[in-house]
């Protein structure tokens, strides 16, 4: 089977930037971790090698050129995602705690009866905080449905929008589904009735353009591994005045402004909320990363990946056993399952076959329960995926419709 179409931009072939990608293997994961260019690789091993040293703590010259570094990098991001100000940039370890920080500090000022409204095809990272959140402060936490082809129900969530709704906290893409969000459109419904808005832009940041004044949220969270980046370090962009207002959530070093054993005071944003040493080579990491994906193009990339979702879901909708959940125009995310075939049966013979593909529940199991199913198999492109790469997944799913005798 041929897998082609004419009406695709010129397709990215970037595999030899990426050693974990060597022989020919189809790594269809990028969802849950994106593969690393060497360009990144490089860029943490000069920072763990002849250029280490700490930050913010030395007067010696390689921390103050390390520390420089740093800082530059919260800069790179900060024009990555269109912030006004580099110290809206909050480096944490990931979106999961993005999410949690926000939670921990800016929720302390909820009280009972505030409400909290996220959508039902939520990562469990964005819907966990909130009910611990809201057990604590005696709030409510509301879900908005999706429609008929997985995307957020944006009308129903805006009319779940009450007086007594504080935040609105959604995903920019989904990690199951591959829907966008219109996030401006949600942000100003949030503004019109009093609520804030926080974005998971966990699976948006590796494809889509960002522009934090344009998109209008207050909040928005992203992961570096998800963005070609290292593990381990993300990102939190809140609006000035709110990091203003917040208190620190973990208490240490870096933190603070004086310290006594009668009271402690706390530094400005971004450093009241970076406790402790950071991820230095994780930071130095992601700017390189950013550097990588800018110097190829948002717009390029997206316009791949779409490419590569098109191709897949034509050629797999001749096999009748599969459904194709999701909408059509997903976002370099393809979920499916099988009739009569667990996800994991797929997913083990796919990887028989040089395929790796994702298989559970993607920690979005309210959504399984809502789609009927106890999990799904997801097929998820980078901007290193391949028309080739399409060709094995087929191929491999006709190889499963065979061993179980479905069509």
């Amino acid at each position: 089977m041929s897998i082609t179409d004419a009406t695709a931009p010129a397709m990215l072939d970037l595999k030899g930037d990426f050693p974990g990608l060597a022989g020919d293997w189809a790594y269809l994961d990028t969802a849950a971790t994106a593969q690393k260019p060497q360009a990144v690789i490089d860029a943490i091993a000069r920072c763990y090698g002849p250029d280490y040293a700490t930050v913010h703590r030395g007067v010696y010259e390689r921390s103050a050129t390390m520390t420089l570094r740093f800082e530059e990098a919260r800069a790179r991001v900060a024009r990555f995602i269109g912030a006004a100000d580099p110290n809206e940039v909050v480096f944490v370890r990931g979106a999961t705690e993005g999410i949690n920080l926000v939670a921990n500090s800016w929720g302390q000022r909820l009280k009972p009866g505030d409400r909290i409204l996220i959508s039902a095809l939520e990562h469990h990272s964005n819907i966990v905080p909130w009910q611990m959140l809201c057990e604590r402060a005696g709030a409510m936490l509301d879900v908005a449905p999706i429609t008929g082809d997985g995307r957020i129900d944006e009308a129903a969530l805006i009319a779940m929008i009450r007086p007594e709704t504080r935040l609105v906290s959604i995903a920019h893409v989904s990690n199951v589904l591959g829907g966008t969000a219109d996030v401006r459109r949600i942000a100003d419904a949030a503004h019109a009735a009093g609520a804030l808005l926080l974005v998971d832009g966990c699976q948006a940041a590796p494809r889509l353009a960002l522009d934090m004044a344009a998109l209008g949220c207050d909040f928005y969270v992203f992961s570096g591994h998800k963005l070609y980046g290292p593990t381990g370090i993300g990102v939190l962009w809140a609006r000035a005045d709110l990091l203003d207002s917040m208190p620190p959530w973990q208490g240490g070093g870096a933190m603070i402004e004086t310290v006594t054993f009668e009271r402690t005071s706390y530094a400005p944003p971004p450093g009241r909320f970076e406790a402790g040493t950071p991820h230095i080579e994780g930071v130095i990491g992601l700017a390189a990363a950013i550097d990588y994906v800018e110097a190829i193009g948002l717009e390029r990339i997206h316009a791949h990946e779409a490419a590569l979702v098109r191709q897949a879901r034509s050629a797999l909708q001749g096999i009748n056993s599969l459904t194709l959940h999701g909408p059509d125009d997903s976002a370099g995310i393809l979920s499916f399952s099988m009739q009569g075939v667990h996800p994991h049966d797929i997913g083990t013979i796919l990887d028989e076959a040089g395929v790796a593909i994702r298989a559970g529940h993607h920690c979005a199991q309210p959504l399984m329960h809502i789609l009927g199913v106890p999990a799904t198999a997801r097929a998820s492109f980078g901007l290193y995926s391949s028309p080739r790469d399409v060709q094995r997944l087929v191929e491999g799913l006709a190889r499963v419709s065979r061993i179980f005798g479905v069509k």
